[in-house]
């Protein structure tokens, strides 16, 4: 098996500090927090920006300050959300991506979310958001959170609308959405081509489950806020860097050795000098 590729979703666009206190919210906590992950055994930062009062944001430049302050402090790979939250727009969501980050999310279909919430991704915007990804040199990650996910994103690849090796992240466990079985991760995973690499992100109680499995069957792990904030039943995680550690002991514990960003790079395909 390849190393293992952690990523930490740090915060999220609906996780607040009523959750848990202990999540960072402004570009330099953020940035803080990647860089502990990143000591932690993270390879890849996935980030939502929030705004001066804690809400989801997709504005460029609050982006375009967490990057810098996350560089000033660490070499892991940024991921930026194009997922932004329920309500936004595709042109808001977007936004992030014109700043060039190493990696991004795709999103490539629509479903419930949450007991009052649609994420909407109609076709056409899915395809508008690939072209924009390739257009400013973005590495996409397809994110899937129901069964049609997977073909959309299979049929992207077919069209050469993303690259013919591509990471996909299975997201489980969303209410409405697709839950977090064994069984619906391994139908998942047989469903991409057999040249892509994949990550599980388990949401609450799915998240150590999901991870566990991903490890024994050479796949890639997503922990953090976004996902989950605990760190056992109802004992809040003290930081996403907890989390991390927890994943990457259990995967040495398993004879899996962690990925460095630069390892990373190297299996997702991304050139270290891109930029």
């Amino acid at each position: 098996m390849e190393k293992l590729i952690i990523t930490a979703a740090i915060s999220g666009a609906e996780v607040t500090r009523d959750d848990n206190p202990n999540l960072p919210l402004s570009p330099e906590e953020i940035a803080e927090e990647a860089a502990r992950c990143r000591e932690a055994g993270a390879a890849v930062a996935h980030i939502h920006a929030r705004g001066p009062k804690g809400e989801p944001t997709q504005d460029r430049e609050v982006y375009r300050r967490i990057m810098e302050e996350v560089k000033k402090r660490t070499d892991i790979i940024i991921q930026l959300s194009t997922g932004g939250a329920v309500w936004m727009t595709p042109e808001e969501r977007i936004q992030p991506v014109t700043l060039s980050p190493e990696m991004c999310t795709l999103s490539t279909g629509t479903c419930n979310f949450g007991k009052d919430d649609t994420f909407v991704n109609k076709l056409n915007d899915i395809e508008y958001f690939a072209k924009e990804i390739e257009k400013y040199g973005v590495l996409p990650e397809i994110e899937v959170f129901e069964w049609g996910m997977v073909e959309t994103g299979c049929r992207l690849i077919k069209k050469g609308l993303v690259p013919p090796k591509v990471n996909f992240d299975f997201v489980l466990g969303v209410p409405g959405a697709l839950s977090g079985t064994p069984k619906a991760l391994v139908t998942l995973v047989g469903e991409i081509p057999s040249n892509c690499t994949w990550t599980v992100a388990g949401i609450g109680r799915y998240e150590l489950p999901l991870g566990m499995m991903a490890i024994a069957m050479g796949g890639n792990v997503r922990v953090g806020f976004e996902d989950n904030i605990y760190y056992t039943k109802g004992v809040l995680a003290e930081s996403n860097a907890q989390l991390v550690a927890r994943i990457a002991r259990i995967s040495k514990e398993l004879a899996r050795p962690v990925a460095t960003p630069d390892e990373a790079r190297e299996i997702l395909g991304i050139k270290r000098d891109r930029q």
